[in-house]
This record gives C-alpha cells, structure tokens and sequence, in this order.
C-alpha cells in the first residue's frame, strides 16, 4: 500500500483534476504495507512564503504546508518523530481522542523529546474527520513558526457514505505570520497584545499561500477542510451566492447539514463546508469577516473534470457518518464552574530579572507551569464513567478559543447566541459570555484545558483535569 504524492492527490484530494488545488500541500508517505505508519522530523526549514522571499521557520519534514497524515477510522497509525530542533519537543494530535501516553504534553504525559531524540506514537482514531497536530512545547515559537500540519482520519467503510460522494475533498489551513517585507520574522508576542486578544500576524496565507486560487470540478459537491492553525486570529468565513453547508464541526459530523450563513473558526478549531459548485468558467469567492466587514480571502474556479457530478443538487448533499461519541447523561451531571479572568499587569520578575507574564487566570489560577518534578494541582479531578457539565464564564472582554484534550464535548448553551447542540473540542467564548458544554468522563488521565490563544495559554490560560 505504498503510495506517493502525486497518486495520493489523484485518487483522494482533488479526484483526478490534477495539482493545482493543492499542490502546495505534501502527502505524508505510508511506510507499511498493512499500517498507517509515517515518520516526521522537526527540522529548521526555510520556505517561500511572501513571493520572492525566504522564511527562517521551522517544519515537519523540513517543509511548510506539513505533510498531510492520513489515517482512518478504527485503524492504527503509527508516527515516528525525530527531533532535529535545538531544543525540546512533543507532537500533540489535536482533537483526536486518545491514550493519555500519547497525548504529547511534556511531563504530564510524556517526557520531552530532546534533540536527537526519536519518540514513536501509536493510537487508534475512534472518530472520523479533520484533525491537526502540533507541538505542545515551546509553542508560541515553535507553533508560530511553521510546525503544524493536518491530520485527515478518513470515514469507516459504511454503505450510506463514501469519500467519492464529494467530487473533491480540499484541505485548507489558515496561518497569519509575523514578517517583516523580507520575509523574516517579526515579534511573534507583544505583552501588551498578550493581555488583549493576542500578537496578531500581518500575512495572511492559506495551505502557505496569499489570497490563492483553487480549481474545483464544476457542477459537483465539494468538500472543503478549514483548520485554523493560528497563533491568535478568529476567522470568519462566509461563501457568498452559493449552496454551502456546515456538515462537520472540530471533526464531528453534525446529523442535519446546515446552512453556511457565516462561521467564527477560533485557534485551533475546524469546519467541514460542503459546497455545490456552479457551471464551468466561474468563480466561488471565500470571505473573511473583520469586524462587521467581509474581504475576499481566497477563490475556488469551476473546470470541467470527469469526477464531477451529473445528478447534483441539494437532494443529494452528502451526509457524514456520526462519530461514536457517549451521550452525555445531562440527568445526573454533576456540574462544575470555571471562570476566566485577566489578571492585571502586575509582572513577576525572577532573581536574574527575566519577567515572566502572568495575564490570565482560571478560577483564579494562572499557570505556573511545570516540570519533571513539579506537576501543579489539577483544576478538577472527575470520576472515571461519570457525566459532567462544565459552567464556563469568560468575565473578560476578550474571545477565548477553549480546548480540552482527550474528550469530545457537547456544546449545550449560551447566554449570547441560540445553540444548536453539537460536539466540538474546542469552544469560541465572546466577551462576557457564558457557556455550558458536557461529556463522559470515559478517559483516564491528566488532560490539559487551555485557551488556544497561544499567548494567552503561555501567560496564565491553561491548567488540566485529572480523571481517575
């Protein structure tokens, strides 16, 4: 089952219409004949982001957009990762439920990979859909410059859906960098802007490339996967003038497709958007809100391609398999509350007077961090099988993207806006806005909880639950 890059995106990403939607985003190689088993390296890499220019980032594989991993439902995957960096690192597999073992958090989960050092990971999706993996050290840097990329769990065979309902599947991660006009980088962390919504970027790329365009196959329904693999920015997206419909949120299908009015995408967060492409010769134009304004931010050009679809229309959206996800027992949760703070300006300084920020807090807590030997109180400890309901407040004026790993949660409520219940692992908090989201606690372990701002997580945001 070897298989290169090139018939990888014939076969599955862009159905035989050859490079150009998404030529700039490597295939990771399968090295088993039986498995699904890759083998990553943290490399420094220089790539051409702004045209004519070298970034001095940092890549998977010594490249940016990061290889895509392919798995699927059910399967084992096995990824090696070799760390070429100077310094530490893990690899968290963001949104994927799995073995605490795996998680890729140093020293709570693992010890740090140290350079020259090889760690293999190896997990069993349970769910299908859009996923990505990151490191969980060092983050604002090494996050910021270039290490993310796209992990694509493909649906269980299943007789009411397969990948060729779509004509076209297209990976999309969105990135805005700090660089200055020659491509270098510029501060990646203000504290000013730390303490507010975040260190925003200047350029704005998708899969590594300004305002592109993507051919798609005209007169069929596509399959667009936006990731947003951002240090800080919300994105907005609207598809103007088209049927286009939200059909998986975080990597969990929803049971009825819904109508694509416009949808916030915080750090860390993905949508699944099926769209029905008009006749050959047009344009699709994809918009990013800022504030009450839209921009165009990319756009999708309809050709003639023998995998689109003859029959069609908005009887025939595909509907994604739902993931096995427990049913949360909202009867006899037992509820929790956690609020999210800033914590003023007051800057701790150490003996050799290196400051060290402290924005942000959870009940009260801001992060302090940890080490081989020094693992802080959990937020919570929770009772292994047991429903819960998480009360969250964000008594700040500021959005929070939160995300708990190891669990899928349902989002039940908002005091802000009507919710339509759906499982995500990553929720969008407004201002002042409070939201309840419960699950089963059928995971053992010590699972960080984190706003995905990643300056706001590295300056007080972030602290775990223990379930046992």
């Amino acid at each position: 089952m070897s298989i290169d890059r090139r018939s990888f995106l014939k076969n599955s990403l862009v159905a035989g219409l050859g490079l150009a939607a998404t030529s700039c985003m490597p295939i990771a190689r399968l090295e088993s004949t039986d498995d699904y088993h890759y083998t990553l390296t943290l490399e420094e890499a220089s790539f051409e982001l702004i045209p004519g220019t070298q970034t001095p980032g940092k890549g998977f594989n010594g490249q940016f957009p990061a290889p895509i991993i392919k798995g699927k439902q059910g399967r084992p995957i096995t990824i090696t990762v070799i760390n070429k960096l100077q310094e530490p690192t893990t690899i968290h597999w963001h949104g994927i439920r799995i073995d605490i073992a795996m998680d890729g958090v140093p020293f709570l989960t693992q010890k740090p990979i140290m350079p020259g050092e090889t760690f293999v990971y190896h997990f069993t999706p349970p769910d299908a859909g859009t996923f990505w993996y990151h490191p969980h050290v060092n983050s604002l840097m090494q996050l910021g410059k270039g290490l993310a990329g796209l992990l694509i769990v493909e649906e269980a065979e299943n007789p009411q859906f397969t990948p060729d309902d779509f004509a076209a599947d297209l990976p999309l991660i969105l990135k805005n960098w700090h660089l200055n006009d020659d491509g270098s980088f510029s501060e990646l962390s203000i504290p000013r802007y730390a303490a507010r919504m975040g260190t925003p970027g200047n350029y704005e790329t998708i899969n590594g490339l300004h305002k592109p365009v993507f051919d798609v196959p005209a007169n069929s329904w596509i399959r667009l996967r936006f990731a947003n693999i951002d240090n800080t920015l919300v994105y907005k997206l609207r598809i103007k003038n088209q049927p286009a419909f939200v059909v998986s949120i975080d990597g969990n299908p929803i049971a009825e497709p819904k109508p694509l009015k416009d949808h916030p995408l915080g750090a860390g967060m993905r949508v699944d958007i099926a769209l029905l492409t008009p006749d050959a010769g047009q344009e699709i134009v994809v918009e990013n809100g800022k504030g009450r304004l839209f921009f165009s931010y990319m756009r999708l050009r309809t050709i003639e391609s023998d995998k689109q679809q003859s029959k069609a229309s908005l009887a025939t959206i595909p509907r994604l398999p739902l993931n096995p996800i427990p049913e949360p027992d909202l009867e006899n949760a037992e509820t929790l509350k956690f609020v999210f703070e800033w914590e003023g300006a007051v800057t701790p300084v150490s003996h050799n007077g290196k400051t060290h920020h402290k924005f942000w807090t959870i009940n009260r807590r801001a992060w302090e961090g940890m080490s081989a030997n020094n693992i802080p109180e959990p937020l919570a400890r929770l009772e292994l099988g047991k429903t819960y309901v998480f009360d969250l407040k964000n008594n700040t004026p500021h959005g929070h993207p939160i995300h708990l790993h190891g669990f899928m949660f349902k989002v039940i409520k908002s005091n802000k806006k009507r919710i339509d219940p759906f499982y995500a692992d990553t929720v969008l908090m407004e201002k002042n806005e409070r939201v309840k989201i419960a699950f089963v606690a059928d995971n053992p372990g010590r699972w960080m909880y984190h706003c995905h701002v990643i300056e706001h997580m590295k300056t007080g945001l972030m602290g775990y639950i223990e379930v046992s």
